[in-house]
């Protein structure tokens, strides 16, 4: 079972360990047009790697093998975010099954829930939490 932990849960592991690494599962025009995290404070990089492709939603076959390619190794605390946490939760299992013990996801991702006039990033997730980000 995957643990779900906030937004600003995920940043303070992030902050305090230095293996602990963050991934976005986004597509490349969600990274693009809506942000991504910004760790550079933390002397971090984002790992960027889709979980899908745009615009077809196709499966990204390699994703296991694009994790190993980043640098990540089994044994560091991997945080996934994706726009609000579906997608990310989806990646952390296949990580975890795949040998990757120490997998979490990150509750409400980037943008969290569409408020009341439909509108994402104002209510919960990486960006309502006034966590670092930028524009690509």
């Amino acid at each position: 079972m995957i643990e779900d932990v906030a937004p600003r849960q995920a940043f303070q592991a992030l902050t305090d360990d230095p293996d602990a690494q963050l991934v976005d599962v986004r597509t490349d025009a969600e990274w693009t047009y809506v942000g991504v995290p910004d760790l550079q404070s933390l002397g971090k990089r984002v790992l960027l790697v889709p979980w899908q492709s745009f615009p077809s939603g196709a499966p990204n076959r390699d994703f296991i093998a694009q994790l190993g390619a980043a640098g990540l190794a089994q044994r560091h605390p991997i945080y996934f975010l994706c726009r609000s946490g579906v997608r990310s939760l989806a990646a952390a299992e296949l990580a975890g099954q795949s040998g990757y013990g120490r997998v979490f996801n990150v509750a409400d991702g980037f943008e969290g829930p569409p408020d009341a006039e439909g509108h994402r990033g104002q209510i919960a997730g990486w960006k309502a939490d006034a966590l670092p980000w930028r524009q690509r």
